[in-house]
């Protein structure tokens, strides 16, 4: 049966529905505040134009980090809040949050003196209340070359190690999203709102929706709308006639993917860019990743690319640093681009913005949430969810609501507790799937990462006999399009799965079944098989441009 059928069935619920809340944008800070929302007792939907995470959510350093470079623009309370709000989502979802040491190095002429970066990784602690052997611990020069023998040995003073988390932000919208549901929250992808409703004294009370797989618009009707569009805030600002000089900025971050063989650094680490800025270079399964570059932006906001000065600028940062690596654009496996929807400050420039979250309310009764990290989506639902409730109960239209329980929810369908958990869930894949893959450690370490315990329900779906990696891409895509309202091929391959930039390589020769598979399983024509290859092949492209 195609799985459209049951979101045609959903449509006419929804449409007979008077929500609480209608929620526009499915990234991360739109499935905080669905979630938030749904489980204080509100009747919520969120609808999104493209794929759950398909913007900024996906294209993020996915980190889960406090953002130490905030301590010298004194921003106290950002790391305060984004500090302390690593250990809850790790208590909440420790497949998909994992514990990250990160190697800071120190030079002579860097951006961090060695007493300084003491005391600045003590009050980092402190604040984020940092215990045991995450604490910061400083290190020698010696000390830092043996455990980063790549590093540019020349001015070298020392290190220091410091606590920060690791994750897959595309994958940790989904699971959020998830999660709601099974509290009641009705969910849309590729539902896009393009207009506003407005009841006789001009205040938004709904959305007409466009429905972009079956083509059709309906109009649905709710006590508060918020709109969490993160880049595409503003344009619906401009819609509903409230855009003020309080407005976006946006700033482009690139990333770039090598195989870990040819930049086999030991630890995450934190470095400094000529510049002024600092970078990231990351080790993840195969491959490592190096990021970000942080530059305005006025273009097409539906394709954002690495352009050649982005990528030049990271290789040379990182040649800098690691001299011995001497990395080349023919290094390259994978790139990816997104916006930061920063809240525009004049006279500073895009690395020196704020990332503080802020809230507007329009005349006519929009609420807009923009800025933030995706360290604070949390604590940014809850904000918000209180100004929601607070509008409700000046219209009478709620009462008896919960308070703000997130920080107890956890995330997923069949939740992990603790990363002993974790270990023992790869371990068992691990034994389980020993027979089809080599590599087996590594394989269920990619699917308990992604799926947490519903990396069984993957494995359940191989076939008897060998599996090669068809099969696993197979069972993945089934599980994905049953349990993760997962409609077309980059669904999967990159929000779902990551494979897009993670696992290029392995994956490419793939790429035509997948596209085949997703339309036998929901019957397209051949025109809509054809412009779906033709999208998926434009941005493998895109990711591989500079191959």
């Amino acid at each position: 049966m195609n799985p459209l059928h049951s979101r045609e069935k959903d449509f006419e619920k929804i449409k007979q529905t008077k929500y609480d809340l209608i929620i526009i944008g499915g990234g991360v800070t739109g499935a905080g505040i669905a979630l938030d929302a749904i489980s204080r007792g509100l009747k919520v939907l969120l609808v999104e134009k493209g794929d759950f995470a398909s913007g900024t959510s996906s294209k993020s350093t996915k980190l889960i980090h406090g953002g130490l470079r905030y301590l010298k623009q004194f921003e106290i309370g950002l790391v305060r809040e984004v500090g302390r709000e690593r250990a809850i989502v790790h208590k909440l979802c420790p497949h998909l949050v994992v514990p990250e040491k990160m190697l800071l190095p120190l030079y002579e002429d860097g951006s961090f003196g060695k007493f300084a970066t003491s005391l600045g990784l003590w009050v980092y602690d402190f604040l984020a209340d940092v215990e045991g052997e995450d604490k910061r611990m400083m290190l020698t020069k010696e000390e830092t070359l043996e455990h980063e023998p790549l590093l540019k040995k020349e001015k070298l003073t020392g290190g220091g190690f410091y606590a920060e988390y690791r994750t897959d932000d595309a994958r940790l919208t989904i699971e959020i999203i998830k999660t709601a549901r099974q509290f009641g929250a009705d969910v849309l992808n590729y539902a896009e709102a393009v207009s506003f409703l407005y009841n006789n004294e001009g205040q938004v009370e709904g959305i007409e929706v466009k429905d972009h797989l079956f083509e059709k618009n309906f109009k649905v009707k709710a006590g508060v709308v918020v709109s969490a569009a993160g880049p595409w805030v503003d344009e619906l600002r401009k819609k509903d006639g409230s855009l003020s000089k309080k407005r976006l900025f946006l700033s482009k971050g690139v990333h770039i993917v090598v195989p870990h063989d040819r930049f086999p650094v030991k630890n995450a680490l934190y470095f400094d860019v000529p510049d002024g800025r600092m970078i990231f270079a990351i080790p993840r399964w195969n491959v490592t990743y190096i990021g970000t570059t942080d530059t305005p932006y006025s273009g097409d906001k539906n394709r954002v690319l690495a352009e050649e000065k982005d990528v030049k600028y990271l290789m040379d940062a990182c040649n800098l640093m690691f001299p011995e690596v001497n990395l080349s654009k023919k290094d390259l496996s994978s790139t990816w681009a997104g916006l930061r929807p920063l809240i525009y400050e004049e006279d500073k420039s895009a690395s020196e913005m704020s990332r503080k979250d802020e809230i507007f309310k329009s005349q006519n009764g929009l609420i807009s949430i923009a800025g933030g990290k995706l360290t604070g989506y949390r604590k940014m639902a809850e904000r918000t969810v209180d100004v929601v409730i607070e509008n409700l109960k000046k219209e009478h239209q709620v009462e008896n609501l919960k308070p703000c329980k997130t920080d107890q929810i956890p995330i997923g369908r069949k939740p992990l507790k603790n990363s002993e958990e974790v270990n023992q869930c790869k371990s068992e894949i691990a034994t389980l799937i020993a027979r089809h893959f080599s590599n087996a450690a590594v394989v269920a370490d990619y699917l308990v990462a992604n799926y947490g315990k519903e990396a069984f329900e993957i494995v359940e779906r191989f076939p008897n006999g060998l599996v090669n990696q068809w099969e696993l891409i197979k069972a993945e895509i089934d599980f994905c399009i049953k349990n993760e309202l997962t409609f077309l091929p980059l669904d999967f391959l990159n929000r779902r799965s990551g494979r897009l930039y993670f696992d290029l390589d392995v994956t490419e020769p793939h790429i035509d079944q997948i596209v085949h598979y997703f339309a036998e399983v929901f019957e397209w024509s051949e025109s809509k098989l054809e412009a779906q290859k033709n999208l998926v092949a434009r941005t493998v492209q895109d990711a591989k441009v500079f191959n």
